[in-house]
């Protein structure tokens, strides 16, 4: 008898751990799912500020090295170093491949540099691991326009305001893409 409370007293250490543990990722993605909500019923004034605290949530790793390699990565490319911001992204990746901040940090970094297609092979890897990410569609749609494949642009753009209808860019990108291919002036 001995044995088993002790046993049990094990299973249920276990349980609480396991609850415990996963009670942080749940809030986090209830948070964000909150905030897109907001993002999504948002008056244009307050698009901003609740687009950064998205950016912030997606930005966490639950990981202090994954979250130092990505801050490091940031700062290169806040400083023009490209080619450095592509290293540290891609450690950050390599230490967790679900990580989709670290490929759209990357993605940037590279489209930066003008590697278009390992640009675009990192966004299509962020909107796997994330497909409700504005930040990659967007950015796909940057690349689509700057390619001329206009209407897979127009549709990354629209999929950007299903998601964030006051992003300024993607409002602009429509209007821009819909003259364009309807045959008027830019």
């Amino acid at each position: 008898m001995l044995r088993i409370t002790h046993l049990n007293k094990h299973i249920v250490a276990a349980l609480l751990a396991s609850v415990w543990f996963s009670g942080p990722v749940l809030s986090q993605e209830t948070l964000v799912d909150d905030l897109l909500r907001q993002l999504r019923e948002a008056e244009p004034g307050q698009s901003a500020r609740i687009e950064e605290a998205i950016r912030t949530e997606w930005s966490k790793s639950g990981s202090a090295t994954i979250d130092l390699l990505f801050r490091r990565g940031q700062d290169a490319m806040a400083e023009g170093a490209f080619d450095i911001a592509v290293e540290h992204f891609t450690a950050a990746i390599d230490h967790d491949p679900s990580y989709a901040s670290g490929y759209s940090g990357r993605a940037n970094a590279y489209y930066r540099l003008g590697y278009i297609g390992p640009a675009l092979d990192d966004l299509q890897h962020v909107l796997v691991l994330n497909p409700e990410n504005f930040v990659a569609l967007r950015g796909l749609g940057v690349i689509l326009e700057e390619v001329g494949r206009y209407d897979e642009a127009l549709a990354a753009y629209q999929a950007v305001l299903a998601l964030h209808p006051n992003e300024e860019n993607a409002l602009q990108a429509v209007e821009r893409i819909q003259a364009e291919t309807q045959g008027e002036a830019i």
